[in-house]
């Protein structure tokens, strides 16, 4: 491997640990930062939202400032900014905001950015470093996750921040010496092609599809625990599901890259069609589930092995549904952008039809829609061979 590749592909895995990490590590250690800074845990309960909102607000620049800057370079400066956002996050509650909206900002280009940094630098190769990053950032995520409260319980929350923020000028340092490179987003064709996305049938329907599936992962991840609480299951029962559905990603984000990139459009429609058949399955077992540890062990590995299927495949279907990099950063920008919008609303509007209504089921009966909506968008996406 010569010396450029191997830092590419080296800051392409450090990227996948940093892509999620800030933001998942913070949930199970709420009550912790809430109790330090005197507020209510509810008052913490934005911290949740305000990522996916930037993520909304800010894939749409990601494409504009590659062509300016060069996505490698924008990359290094992104990593950059995460390091601060992510350090005032331990100052006080108004810069535990401040960094989190940093923080959301920054991860939105990663997110935008990295399928045209491998589609750009890797072009055979597509399908394997897509599996690399993703199966990174579903380690990292998921050790994270298991680390978090007892490193907080023998420190404090502070202290555990500090180590993620290490993680991160970890991974800005090792993308320093690729930030040589200046792959590109031509600004002209840019602007011509982006008025065209919105016309583009399939480009719509594509970024409906990763709001649906945005939605779904959300929504789930946010509110499966209440529900398993609410049927019965102890608190430590709970959690322990909550981190199963975490842990299956890994896997699937291992294998499900590499099959997709060998399968014809056809197939993979068939394929993920028949994934998200499970997520029915799972929705319709949580509408009888009784208390039982088993059944609602079922629950979670149904739906932790739908969900963490859909978004491999979004990140994959980026390269392969585009013709250059340039395509694939325009064409993530949109779907990004509108997708996380819609997935924003879901976890607090859906959530709050419980209140409303003292049942989980229009929760329940609202993602079942969303998942046959959904599985029609895959169906439309796979009729195309190249979306722009």
């Amino acid at each position: 491997m010569k010396k450029q590749t191997f830092f590419i592909a080296l800051g392409i895995v450090m990227l996948g640990a940093v892509m999620r990490v800030p933001i998942t590590a913070i949930p199970p250690i709420l009550t912790d930062i809430a109790s330090s800074l005197g507020v209510s845990v509810s008052e913490l309960g934005i911290l949740t939202s305000i990522p996916l909102l930037m993520f909304a607000l800010c894939s749409s620049l990601a494409p504009k400032l590659a062509s300016m800057l060069g996505m490698e370079r924008l990359m290094g400066g992104v990593l950059f900014l995460m390091v601060l956002g992510s350090l005032l996050r331990i100052i006080n509650l108004p810069f535990l905001y401040l960094g989190t909206i940093v923080v959301g900002a920054t991860i939105a280009v990663i997110n935008v950015l990295l399928p045209s940094i491998v589609a750009a630098n890797f072009p055979q190769r597509i399908g394997l470093y897509t599996t690399l990053y993703i199966t990174v950032m579903g380690v990292t995520s998921t050790l994270a996750s298991m680390v978090a409260v007892p490193i907080v319980s023998a420190t404090s929350w502070q202290f555990f921040i500090l180590l993620v923020t290490g993680l991160i000028g970890l991974a800005f340092v090792c993308w320093l010496p690729n930030m040589k490179e200046s792959h590109r987003v031509e600004e002209k064709v840019q602007e011509k092609t982006t008025v065209s996305l919105w016309k583009n049938k399939a480009a719509v329907v594509f970024l409906v599809f990763s709001g649906l599936q945005s939605m779904l992962f959300y929504t789930e991840l946010t509110w499966l625990p209440t529900m398993a609480q609410t049927a019965g299951l102890e608190q430590a029962q709970a959690g322990f599901l909550a981190g199963i559905f975490s842990l299956v990603s890994i896997p699937m984000s291992m294998i499900t890259p590499g099959i997709i990139s060998r399968l014809k459009k056809e197939q993979r429609a068939i394929m993920m069609i028949g994934l998200s058949c499970l997520t029915l399955l799972g929705l319709v077992l949580i509408l009888f589930a009784p208390a039982s540890f088993t059944m609602w062990l079922m629950i979670h590995l149904f739906l932790g092995v739908s969900v963490s299927a859909l978004f491999p495949y979004m990140m994959l279907s980026l390269s392969l549904k585009t013709s250059n990099s340039q395509a694939t950063a325009r064409l993530s920008g949109m779907v990004q952008t509108g997708g996380y919008l819609i997935a924003a609303v879901g976890p607090a509007a859906l959530g709050y039809s419980y209140s409303v209504a003292a049942s989980w089921f229009p929760l329940v009966i609202s993602l079942i829609i969303v998942t046959l909506a959904m599985m029609v968008t895959i169906y439309v996406i796979e009729k195309e061979d190249v979306i722009v």
